[in-house]
Order: C-alpha cells, then sequence, then structure tokens
C-alpha cells in the first residue's frame, strides 16, 4: 500500500477523518509514529500550501491514534521569512498527537559549516546484508528495505545504524519521504536494556539539514543512539544521512523504557 493511500483523506479542512488504509502502517496498537507525524505534517501543508521549506519540528505523541482521527491546523505566526504551523491528532479521548512546524525561507548564508560526516562509515547499501527479514512490526515489513549500517555482530554500545528504504517511491517530496522514514529505527536503548520490555516513544524534535535531498535509489543511513539511559527513560540522537554520507536531518527523541 503506497502512502499516498494513507493521506489521500487529509483535505487540510479541520474535521474528522477515517484513515482506511492504517493498518499497513501501525506499530502495535498505534500508527508508526512517522507516519502519524506525517499524517500532522500533511495536514499543515495541505491546509496552507504556500509555505516555505520546513526547517525544523517538535512532535509530542501524546496517546496512540488510530484510523479514526480528528486533524486541526492553524499558523501561529507568519512573519517575512519564517512561518509557525501547528496542527495536531485527535482521538475520541483527546490529543493523540501534537506537532509544532517551522517553516523558512531561505537566506543569503553569513557563514557555513557543514555537518560532520558519520563515523565508521559503512559503505553502500549494496555492499551491506539485508537486515531484518521477515521480521519486525508490522509497518516494516510492509513498506521498507533495511540493510546492515554497521558490522554484524560487533558491540556497537547503545547505536542502532541500517540503512533504510520505502519499497516504493510513494511520489513523496524530499521532505516527507524524511518525515516518514526519520524515526525508523527502534532507540538505541534496545541494544544496552537488562532486560526485554516495551518502549515507547514520548516525542521527537528535529532540524531538516536539507529540504532538497534526493539520496541516490531512495536510501538513506539511519541512526539512533542513546545519549542517556536511567529511570526509565532514554534521550537519544536521531541522525539521517543520505548516500554519499551527508547529513539531512539531526534529531532528539525521548523514549519510555519499561520492563
Amino acid at each position: 500500500m503506497t502512502i499516498a493511500s494513507l493521506l489521500e483523506p487529509i483535505t487540510g479542512k479541520p474535521g474528522p477523518v477515517r484513515l482506511e488504509q492504517a493498518e499497513d502502517w501501525m506499530q502495535g496498537r498505534t500508527l508508526y509514529g512517522g507516519a502519524s507525524a506525517l499524517v500532522a505534517f500533511t495536514m499543515a501543508m495541505r491546509a496552507f500550501p504556500d509555505l516555505p521549506p520546513l526547517r525544523s519540528a517538535q512532535i509530542g505523541f501524546v496517546a496512540p491514534v488510530g484510523d479514526e482521527i480528528e486533524l486541526t491546523a492553524e499558523i501561529v505566526r507568519q512573519g517575512r521569512n519564517v512561518t509557525q504551523v501547528r496542527s495536531e491528532i485527535r482521538n475520541e479521548k483527546g490529543v493523540a498527537l501534537t506537532a509544532f512546524w517551522l517553516f523558512a525561507a531561505e537566506r543569503e548564508p553569513n557563514g557555513q559549516r557543514p555537518a560532520d560526516p558519520p563515523e565508521n562509515w559503512p559503505g553502500l547499501p549494496d555492499e551491506n546484508p539485508a537486515a531484518m527479514e521477515g521480521k519486525g512490526p508490522t509497518f516494516i515489513q510492509n513498506n521498507f528495505e533495511l540493510r546492515y549500517g554497521q558490522s554484524k555482530g560487533e558491540d556497537h554500545g547503545a547505536t542502532i545504524r541500517r540503512w533504510a528504504r520505502l519499497t516504493e517511491d510513494h511520489a513523496l517530496d524530499p521532505v516527507s519521504k524524511l518525515v516518514l522514514m526519520g524515526d525508523v529505527m527502534p532507540p538505541g536503548a534496545m541494544r544496552i536494556m537488562q532486560r526485554m520490555g516495551p518502549i515507547s516513544s514520548i516525542n521527537w524534535s528535529f532540524n531538516v539539514l536539507d529540504p532538497h535531498s534526493q539520496s541516490k535509489d531512495g536510501w538513506y543511513l539511519s541512526e539512533n543512539s542513546s545519549q542517556h539511559l536511567d529511570h526509565g527513560y532514554s534521550s537519544e540522537r536521531l541522525r539521517m544521512y543520505d548516500a554519499e554520507g551527508r547529513q539531512v536531518l539531526d534529531g532528539l527523541q525521548s523514549v519510555a523504557v519499561f520492563g
């Protein structure tokens, strides 16, 4: 199922929406985080179609998102270069996801500093074995192809890194693709948990470094790394790189670690 089928009911007008094709994007009892974020992003884009490129976002995963939802979007402030938009997904009990989007036009640069390349470059996707074949949640099996982005069988601490691409191009614009794919990896905390147990993303904040990214063959190197794990919560750093090793997304996430 294409992501377009999931997004088709979103008109940009506030009100109830039924996501007819949600089942292929589920992660347990909720819509996969990247897909639910994309629903809220698409609502903002279709409500206000003349926005400049997305530069940053703050997303709160409040409650499970199912197929019966209500969508809202509003411009919080619109300046000469920067427009800030809030969009929300609601279920029958209240807010399920709240998102704050920062759109901004390009400016004449006053200094330049490229992002650092990834450490221990793993080689291109076709140089690495397939990962999670026949395993993982529904949304992975139905929509993504994964390959290892770090040597298999070695200790990489609290870092998970994989090459990922959508199994269908979905005709998504570059930023929508980054929103959909940016949360595809499980938290790095899974690598250092003392015992298996459920995990749940609480929020996700990210900066878009290249809103025009078109990585070769749709592959992106996705890396999640726990920066601190204690008291049942992990602070995670999320990065995405294109096939040439250029960072395109930089994010942070708080994850609840149960069990």
